[in-house]
């Protein structure tokens, strides 16, 4: 369903998190390798989607891989927007060490786990991609996306890397300090683009899951 634009050029943008996968419940550190929803995922997915449908919804954006697809079609069945398949919204790319859980990384991978264990933002995973490339990538696609819908309320669909970026970004946040913030799946973020400037109002918002098994934390 489309509103009519805001007032002062405001673009709300609803950051959300795909629903659990099988991936996530194992430990796994998925990339862009594609894990399925579970059973938990899909519900959270409906539960997302039956929130938003009180909302006017102009654009559903989102990550091409299968589990945010297929949250964001769950989404689009209950609020009736359209979905539109983004392969830059995908999470971070970590190479060879997709499908391993961290305790694989440590013990097959020793010298990339040291690294990313130390949070180098230049260190690119064989095949991967550097967190500095990543931030680089996030920040300009999003930017890009809320320039575009200026003045509607979209929401995207995408993956924890990415909206754990955005938040680094709005709140000036380096690279290589540690994570002290949750990013939950199915977790709705809200943010505002305003005048070439992002600003948040609502971090990490699970409400809806209340009577759903506690969200899974990203890995």
């Amino acid at each position: 369903m489309t509103q009519g634009a805001l007032a002062g050029g405001i673009t709300p943008v609803i950051l959300i998190r795909h629903g659990e996968t099988t991936w996530n419940r194992a430990g796994r550190l998925q990339g862009q390798t594609d894990s399925p929803l579970s059973d938990l995922g899909r519900a959270q997915a409906e539960a997302t989607g039956k929130l938003l449908s009180a909302e006017s919804i102009d654009t559903i954006l989102s990550s091409d891989l299968g589990r945010t697809r297929d949250t964001a079609t769950a989404i689009a069945k209950a609020t009736g927007a359209t979905v539109r398949l983004d392969a830059r919204l995908r999470e971070r790319s970590y190479g060879e060490l997709e499908g391993h859980t961290w305790t694989e990384v440590e013990q097959k991978f020793p010298e990339a786990w040291r690294r990313m264990n130390a949070r180098e933002p230049d260190f690119v995973p064989s095949q991967g991609e550097s967190p500095r490339a990543f931030f680089d990538r996030v920040v300009s696609v999003l930017t890009e996306l809320a320039r575009a819908h200026e003045g509607r309320r979209i929401v995207i669909v995408t993956h924890g890397g990415v909206v754990g970026m955005l938040y680094r970004h709005v709140m000036h946040i380096a690279l290589d300090e540690r994570r002290d913030y949750s990013l939950f799946n199915a977790s709705i973020n809200r943010f505002r683009y305003v005048e070439l400037r992002w600003f948040l109002d609502v971090w990490g918002d699970v409400s809806h899951l209340e009577e759903l098994r506690p969200p899974t934390g990203e890995t």
